[in-house]
This record gives structure tokens, C-alpha cells and sequence, in this order.
């Protein structure tokens, strides 16, 4: 390996690159935050599913897999094959509730 290709300079070199990465000496307040890099990981991992892009799509089979086992141990009849995917998000959020409050 190189003296000039390290750890830290490919690091460098990929700071550099990123747009939103601050820059040497500059106040790193003033850029906005690269939500990969956050402090706070959680604060890109909630969005209201009225918000979702993709939300008027048909629930993926992981939502659809998971809405009919939480119909099934809360007893609700709350699994509908034609739900999108932000009216599954609230479902399951609904029935996790429920579930957990019966714990």
C-alpha cells in the first residue's frame, strides 16, 4: 500500500466528494446535514405515510405477511388484500398498539 493511499486519505477523498460533507475549517453548522451521517439516525426514519411518494402503491408482501399475523393474534379482522402501503403502515402501527397494550 501506497504511503498516500491510508484509511484516512480515502476517507478524505470520499469527504471531499460528498457535497453536503463539511469542508476543512469551515462551520460545520452552516451545511446541511447528510441524513446518512446524522447524529440523530432516527430523524430520517419517521415520515407520516400520508407523506410517502409510493404510499397510493399496493402494501408489499412483507406488509400484507405481517398485517395478517397481527390480524390473527389480536383478533381483529383488519387484513384487506387491497389496502396501499400507507394505509397498511397505519394498520400495523394500530394493531402493534393493540397488541402490545394486551401484553
Amino acid at each position: 500500500m501506497a504511503a498516500y493511499d491510508t484509511p484516512e486519505s480515502r476517507t478524505d477523498a470520499r469527504r471531499a466528494a460528498d457535497p453536503d460533507a463539511p469542508k476543512p475549517g469551515s462551520d460545520a453548522k452552516t451545511v446541511d446535514v447528510n441524513p446518512k451521517t446524522a447524529p440523530d439516525p432516527a430523524s430520517n426514519t419517521e415520515k407520516d405515510p400520508a407523506d410517502w411518494v409510493s404510499g397510493d402503491e399496493p402494501m408489499t408482501g412483507a406488509q400484507a405477511s405481517y398485517l395478517k399475523t397481527l390480524s390473527e393474534e389480536t383478533g381483529a379482522a383488519a387484513f384487506r388484500p387491497d389496502l396501499t402501503k400507507a394505509e397498511a403502515s397505519m394498520v400495523i402501527d394500530e394493531l402493534k398498539t393493540a397488541r402490545n397494550q394486551k401484553r
